[in-house]
């Protein structure tokens, strides 16, 4: 059993940053890939960003180039830098490995 627990969300104003993190209370060493996703009210989830344990990633259109997913198997955690955040960035953010979901961490993004 894996337990996920996200943090580092906020408020931001446009053009700023967050680092999210997510800590797993089990290895994810052999969790091939973990990704993050968001919900925006009003919209289904949807995947942000993924990474496999060996270093490839994949990220949705609407964040490449502002978003870096990277994972650390020694500390067991996943992170999600957010640079140049835009409004349409607000959502609640997931971790997910496998069938394992966190709580989710709160991202709003406005002046």
């Amino acid at each position: 059993q894996v337990q996920l627990v996200e943090s580092g969300g906020g408020l931001v104003q446009p053009g700023g940053s967050l680092r999210l993190s997510c800590a797993a209370s089990g290895s994810i060493f052999s969790i091939y890939v973990m990704g993050w996703y968001r919900q925006a009210p009003g919209k289904q989830r949807e995947l942000v960003a993924a990474i496999t344990n060996g270093g490839s990633t994949n990220y949705a259109d609407s964040v490449k180039g502002r978003f870096t997913i990277s994972r650390d198997n020694a500390k067991n955690t996943v992170y999600l830098q957010m640079n140049s955040l835009k409004p349409e960035d607000t959502a609640v953010y997931y971790c997910n490995g496998l069938k394992f979901w966190g709580q989710g961490t709160q991202v709003i993004v406005s002046s």
